[in-house]
């Protein structure tokens, strides 16, 4: 055994030798060389940054696999039901119901609908009134009214929109003050077209069904549906600008507000840019100000922040090659990139100063290769371990988490390898001068926290496991119930228009309920005449056989309940069904409901214009499904979507007798719902990964299981802390705040790293664990203080942010990383202290 590991590690030595020489030979020998041809590469990364693109689509924010987005999407088809239409709602300064006012909206509507890519409006406007005396089943047709069209009085009109059980909170509010115009946006059939061809194929790719001219024709869909879906993009985005411009000249009369699904797309993708911008510029300046003041050298400012500044190009130039859009969850990757790079950086930086004091004398290629050769294995430890941290984001199931995890692997391996194959070819060619700062600069601050511990060890580890116990508590609070419309700040448009729609307009959260008929029983022939009971003229009850259509008596009794059932949900906003329309009939039937002969040609007797609002949107009997369309208030605090969703469930299976596989819940609530409730065990799936990871990563680097479970300690402290906080907080996870843990594990497990193979090399020596923990204070402390402190305050600078998971996310990640650096002062040599993972100490 001792032969084979003398073996190994000769041929470790060997190895390390030989990779040392080719170094210099190449790398350090021809800097200039190194540096022009990773300039070219930088020139090739640049050629396709104009495809650069951004995402914030219902496809972005979904689960991996998850079914619901096509459920939604046939619903949508089968149903002429569609979320892409804006809402303009106009409360006017004094009554809606007045000429001026309604000459205004006219006015505000007719302006709307001329804009090119505007398919249709439909406000109080356009809409039927049905409110003439002589109304009656048999002559709707030509009893229709509009106040487009008709004189009609204005009280008149008020009255019937009230009364109408269709429009109140949809186009009206209930007061009559507010009222809102639907702005269609149609899609292209092209669109869906495109879609369903490479949904198709890519499900014959993952079976390995797909030939090699089958895979070229879905790199060609994939290549038009993208270029389809960002002309569409830029269609909207123009439209929205001008719908925009058009409500500022109606703005003095009365208050307007813009909603509907593009617009958050649009303002969503404004954001990210937003976030982009400011947070690289606002890190770019953040670290040129602490590079400044901590090495006062122009050298150490320019090198370094050329080092980060390539990390973010060649990522981005990836992604641009790639087709790969960046979204909500991942437009933070430039600053954390920047931030990541930074930090490589200041390590190298700190300890090439150290040997530059040391023998100021030196040659630059000699005090570079002195400082790569004794940094390399603490980065190469410190980059997989933080690459291991994004990396489990790949495991969460949530697209944009596992997209942002992928981008942080890549961005990450680069840093590392421009951190030691451009930044010491750099240094050699602007060669900074010794300066006449101690090698020690700073320690007084680091210093504290050795004093600290020597003096007060064990309270330290016994308020670190206090407050590990308090942080534990708070994680079991946890929760991840949030609403959308808290994601956005109140002096948002988005926040405003949602508070405006939730309150006065039936709600924001649309939620559709789908219930199709029970199957033909064999031999039936879907016979309407079949039995002796008719179920067209009586009421048949139990004695009714299958009849192949809804509008029989029973079938919609059945629906009326769950209707009544929805509608009066304390969550609920509008419902409307099937039972809608049949209600508003029974008031144009004097006030009657439908007899069934009435009920049974409902159908033919509605005129076409009044069959695509009435029917169409809540039968569809080609597919034997009836819908029942729900819109939630989304601001309501009492809103609690999984429990909801599972009541809805579970009364119509178990008190109104519906088998489970005729229900069908869909719609953004459902997808929104799924990617919340994947948040909780994506997040505890992450951590087990992350920490299983860097637990063999220490065992792996140190070969001590006492050094692996003292190094994790650090890293659990502050990854309870933030999840604990949040607990503690009632902040729920999010979209944002789901990656924090991991990230901080990954992060901050780079102290424990250079902390402890610092502290290692320092002990031997004088193999004294007080004096080595002073030393390594004074020393590697200093570099942690300084990265940590550069990530902290990067951080922070995500508060600027218009999306609040993205401000959260920047507090808590800055909050946790605290942590992180006080418990590796603090509790980390502490425990080293205690334990003597490296031996027992030399006797003075």
């Amino acid at each position: 055994m001792a032969d084979c590991t003398l073996i190994q590690n000769q041929m470790a030595t060997t190895f390390m030798t030989t990779a040392a020489s080719l170094y210099r030979r190449v790398i350090l020998a021809h800097p200039a060389a190194v540096l022009i041809a990773f300039a070219l590469l930088l020139v090739l990364a640049s050629l396709r940054l104009d495809q650069f693109r951004l995402d914030a689509s219902a496809e972005s924010l979904v689960l991996e696999d998850d079914r619901s987005l096509e459920q939604y999407r046939m619903v949508n088809r089968r149903f002429a039901n569609s979320d892409d239409f804006l809402i303009v709602t106009y409360t006017p300064a004094g009554e809606l119901f007045t000429e001026q006012a309604i000459g205004r909206l006219k006015s505000l509507r007719n302006e709307l609908a001329e804009l090119e890519a505007v398919g249709s409006t439909n406000s109080i406007l356009s809409v039927p009134l049905l409110y003439s005396a002589d109304l009656t089943l048999d002559n709707v047709e030509e009893e229709l009214r509009t106040l487009d069209d008709d004189e009609v009085p204005l009280d008149t009109a008020r009255q019937a929109l009230l009364e109408n059980p269709l429009y109140p909170d949809l186009l009206i509010s209930e007061d009559g003050r507010t009222t809102a115009i639907q702005v269609n946006l149609p899609t292209p059939d092209r669109y869906y077209e495109l879609l369903n061809e490479r949904n198709d194929l890519r499900d014959r790719a993952d079976s390995g069904n797909l030939a090699e001219s089958g895979q070229q024709k879905l790199e060609q869909l994939e290549q038009e549906f993208i270029d389809l879906k960002e002309r569409l993009i830029n269609r909207q985005d123009k439209t929205i600008t001008e719908v925009r411009a058009i409500l500022e000249n109606y703005r003095e009369d009365a208050e307007l507000h813009l909603g509907g699904v593009p617009m958050i797309v649009a303002d969503m993708i404004n954001f990210i840019e937003s976030d982009l911008a400011t947070f690289g510029i606002g890190v770019l300046l953040f670290m040129i100000l602490t590079l400044a003041v901590i090495f006062r050298q122009w050298q150490w400012v320019v090198v370094p922040l050329l080092c980060c500044t390539f990390t973010v190009w060649l990522v981005t130039g990836y992604l641009s090659w790639t087709d790969w859009p960046v979204t909500v969850i991942s437009s933070n990757y430039i600053s954390l990139l920047l931030i990541m790079t930074l930090s490589l950086t200041i390590h190298l930086t700190v300890r090439y100063r150290e040997f530059q004091h040391e023998d100021p004398e030196a040659d630059s290629r000699e005090i570079v290769m002195r400082t790569v050769s004794a940094m390399i294995k603490p980065c190469f430890f410190m980059a997989i371990t933080t690459i291991v941290a994004f990396g489990s984001l790949t495991f969460s199931g949530i697209r944009p988490v596992m997209d942002f995890g992928w981008m942080m692997t890549l961005g990450l391996a680069l840093a590392f390898l421009i951190a030691f194959l451009v930044f010491p070819p750099m240094l050699i060619l602007v060669s900074p001068p010794a300066t006449d700062l101690p090698a020690d600069e700073g320690r007084a601050f680091t210093r504290i926290f050795a004093t600290l511990t020597e003096r007060f060890g064990k309270p330290v580890l016994l308020t670190s496991l206090v407050l590990a116990t308090v942080f534990t508590l708070g994680v079991s609070r946890l929760s991840v119930e949030n609403s959308f419309i808290d994601y956005f700040k109140s002096d948002t448009e988005i926040h405003q228009g949602m508070i405006i729609i939730d309150n006065k307009l039936g709600g924001t959260s649309p939620l559709d309920v789908i219930i199709t008929d029970e199957p033909a029983p064999e031999g039936s022939g879907g016979d309407p005449f079949a039995s002796d009971c008719d179920p067209f003229l009586e009421d048949c009850e139990e004695q009714e056989t299958y009849r192949d259509t809804w509008f029989t008596h029973q079938k919609m009794q059945e629906l009326e309940k769950v209707h009544e059932y929805l509608n009066g949900l304390e969550e609920t906003g509008k419902t409307i069904s099937i039972t809608t329309t049949l209600h508003l009939l029974a008031q144009v039937n004097q006030g009657q409901p439908l007899d069934p002969v009435q009920l049974a040609f409902v159908p033919a007797a509605l005129p076409p214009d009044l069959e695509k609002i009435l029917l169409d949107p809540y039968i569809s009997e080609e597919h034997d499904q009836a819908r029942f369309s729900i819109r939630l208030r989304d601001s309501s605090p009492d809103l609690k979507r999984d429990a909801l969703l599972t009541e809805i469930r579970q009364h119509l299976t178990e008190d109104l007798g519906y088998e489970e596989d005729r229900i069908l819940l869909t719609g953004m609530t459902v997808m929104y719902n799924n990617m919340l409730q994947s948040l909780f065990d994506s997040q505890i799936k992450t951590l087990g990964l992350v920490f299983l990871a860097i637990s063999i990563m220490f065992l792996v680097l140190f070969r001590s299981l006492k050094l692996a479970f003292i190094g994790i300690a650090p890293n659990l402290l502050a990854a309870a802390s933030v999840l604990g906080l949040m607990g503690w907080l009632g902040i729920p996870l999010d979209l944002m705040t789901i990656t924090v843990a991991s990230i901080t594990v990954g992060i901050a497990v780079d102290d424990t790293i250079h902390y402890l193979h610092r502290f290692r090399v320092e002990f031997d020596r004088d193999r004294d664990y007080l004096a080595t923990m002073h030393r390594c204070h004074q020393s590697i402390g200093r570099a942690m203080f300084y990265t940590s402190l550069t990530i902290i305050m990067g951080f922070s600078i995500l508060v600027l942010s218009n999306f609040i998971p993205t401000i959260y996310f920047g507090l808590f990640t800055g909050f946790a990383m605290a942590v992180a650096l006080l418990a590796s002062l603090t509790l980390l040599p502490g425990l080293i202290v205690l334990v003597k993972p490296f031996g027992e100490p030399q006797e003075s």
